[in-house]
């Protein structure tokens, strides 16, 4: 373990600090301590209050959010949230997930660089929060940091806002180590190859093969596009970059866009009407889905895809409806971003 030691030269009375390490910290979207309406109601105000999630007027949106929506909603997403809580850890699956991503991360970073790495992890929104472990890994010795958002493709309302938060916490240290931050990686061959690996394994172990893959990505509004938002090009990307990777033909995988909010037009086609249209028009009575935009499984996927969006799809006539899990913890995955930790950690170390 490193022990607080003087710098050369300084004062006897100069208070004694560690250095001589690097910090990898991942970020993530975040996570209610609860499913209940304070914990509920906190969680979302902070979410919701973020100017790169919803960019309406505070002036207009604020008296808005703190009286109907702050009323009503922590009810309605508290509930969402307990049908998928995990009691036995009394955290969301995103918090559980999001460690053992760490873990591994850590285990990675431990074979190829010793003790010189910390890894660590945070949320944008709720606990761990950014600054508590900036301030960690400083008091750990890490004297450069490497601020990965767990990301696939860029935001403004996802990357963006993570690395904003990130940059709020240097703005109050005295002392700001060197940092840099993880692009986004939506074309990285070793993540598409990780997808990919997982939508064999899916479609291997299925009773019945589905007739198309639904690529579903969270959705953000088209004005975002419009405004110059890579989000919705990356999205297209991925989805035909893993569709080259598995070899089928155009007709086998769609990409839409879920989980829309609010009056104005978002990213279509919206996943919940698709795949009721899927079954209905065009006879796919058989479909998989696929969030390649989560690193995690999350409320997004494991409430809104695995039971609202496969409501809609049975409602409409489909037969099977097959929820192929996020990356999570995946080996491949996890190689695959370690791999990338390292192309960034070059130069340092």
């Amino acid at each position: 373990m490193m022990t607080a030691t003087a710098l050369p030269h300084a004062p006897a009375d100069h208070p004694k600090v560690r250095m001589g390490k690097i910090g990898v910290l991942l970020a993530n979207l975040g996570t209610p301590d609860g499913y209940g309406y304070w914990a509920m109601r906190r969680y979302l105000n902070e979410f919701l209050s973020d100017r790169r999630v919803i960019d309406y007027s505070p002036w207009l949106w604020q008296p808005l959010l703190q009286g109907i929506i702050l009323s009503k909603r922590p009810f309605s997403s508290g509930a969402a949230y307990k049908s998928i809580w995990n009691e036995a850890q009394g955290e969301s699956p995103l918090a559980t997930i999001t460690k053992a991503q760490t873990a591994k991360m850590a285990e990675r970073m431990q074979e190829a660089f010793g003790d010189r790495v910390v890894v660590d992890y945070c949320m944008r929104y709720g606990n761990p929060s950014t600054k508590s472990k900036v301030e960690q890994m400083q008091a750990a010795g890490c004297t450069k940091i490497v601020f990965f958002p767990l990301y696939p493709q860029y935001a403004g309302a996802t990357t963006a806002t993570a690395n904003d938060q990130f940059f709020r916490v240097l703005m109050g240290l005295k002392w700001q180590p060197p940092v840099r931050t993880v692009p986004a990686y939506s074309d990285d061959p070793r993540y598409i190859d990780a997808l990919a690996r997982s939508v064999e394994r899916a479609y291997a172990d299925a009773e019945t093969e589905p007739d198309i893959l639904v690529c579903s990505y969270h959705g953000v509004p088209k004005r975002y596009l419009m405004e110059g938002d890579p989000y919705h090009c990356q999205c297209q990307k991925t989805t035909r970059l893993l569709r080259e990777r598995l070899g089928w033909e155009k007709d086998k995988i769609v990409t839409t866009f879920q989980s829309k909010f609010g009056p104005e037009e978002w990213l279509k086609p919206y996943t919940v009407e698709e795949v009721a249209r899927l079954a209905e028009e065009d006879g796919k009575k058989n479909i998989a889905v696929i969030a390649p935009a989560f690193s995690a499984d999350c409320i997004e996927t494991l409430e809104e895809i695995n039971e609202e969006i496969k409501e809609s799809f049975e409602e409409a006539g489909g037969e099977t409806f097959t929820y192929i899990p996020c990356l999570n913890d995946d080996d491949a995955h996890m190689d695959a971003l370690a791999a990338i930790v390292k192309e960034n950690l070059s130069g340092w170390i």
